[in-house]
């Protein structure tokens, strides 16, 4: 396995997306009928943790006392496959979260278009049974896997908002599933910089008419711009008793994470 230093890998944002993948899959494994999961930005699949990194003020606040947190054991599972000599030393990305859920009748399909990262998720993933490595373009190549053969799935929408129209993208491919896949699960991560970038966000959801909702799980104060004072997921057609699960368990997560200097506030909004 190749384990690539990430600075971002295992912060706040990746413990909150994290979480919520895990109980998602973890419901989609109740029923025996296959699932598929496409994951449009998979990114290289595992990553090494060193300090200085932003890993400090997400998982390792909370691996040390993770018998404390036991309605996150599947997410902790996965972390503590990778770290079986002790130590916080790797982190999972998406696509080895989402490995790890699969049974013999599931698969999963991984999206990347940077070359270099698609070349470490090919060799992190090469013994994962179920599992199908694409070096394209998701914004281009989903249409042709949607919907999947399944009928049954998860669609994961996590693209790095460093292009200009990624939050349009993100609205033109929950579009698509709306007509072509309206029964699909949808989870689109997104951060929460700009008010006005989100409620145009939150506005395109809800001319859907889709079962949608959106968590935005905030560590700092959404008054400042172009800061990232949240990680938000917009959630169509959550799996059954979810988001009164996630309205359980992420508000004291959420306090756990911010620190001293934050302000935690977890806000489910109805976007249908």
């Amino acid at each position: 396995m190749n384990y690539r230093h990430s600075f971002h890998a295992g912060n706040i944002a990746d413990v909150f997306k994290h979480i919520v993948l895990t109980l998602v899959l973890r419901a989609l494994r109740q029923k025996e009928t296959p699932f598929c999961v496409i994951d449009t930005h998979a990114g290289g699949g595992l990553y090494a943790l060193k300090a200085p990194g932003e890993f400090e003020q997400g998982i390792a606040l909370i691996w040390p006392e993770r018998g404390k947190w036991p309605a996150f054991t599947d997410y902790f599972a996965v972390v503590e496959k990778l770290n079986q000599r002790g130590g916080l030393k790797h982190y999972p990305g998406s696509p080895f979260v989402i490995a790890e859920f699969l049974r013999p009748q599931d698969r999963a399909v991984l999206m990347e278009l940077n070359e270099q990262e698609c070349r470490y998720l090919k060799n992190n993933m090469a013994e994962m049974q179920g599992v199908a490595v694409l070096c394209v373009d998701a914004w281009k190549a989903l249409k042709g896997f949607v919907p999947p053969k399944e009928n049954r799935g998860l669609v994961l929408i996590d693209p790095p908002y460093e292009a200009a129209d990624d939050f349009d993208n993100v609205l033109a491919v929950l579009r698509y599933g709306a007509k072509h896949w309206r029964n699909g699960i949808y989870m689109a991560w997104y951060p929460f910089k700009s008010r006005k970038i989100v409620s145009r966000l939150h506005e395109g959801v809800r001319g859907l008419g889709m079962g949608a909702q959106a968590v935005e799980f905030m560590t700092l104060p959404d008054d400042v711009e172009n800061r990232l004072n949240g990680s938000c997921l917009v959630i169509v057609n959550a799996p059954w008793k979810l988001m009164d699960t996630l309205k359980d368990l992420l508000p004291p997560l959420a306090e756990r994470l911010a620190g001293a200097s934050g302000r935690p506030e977890v806000r489910f909004i109805d976007l249908q």
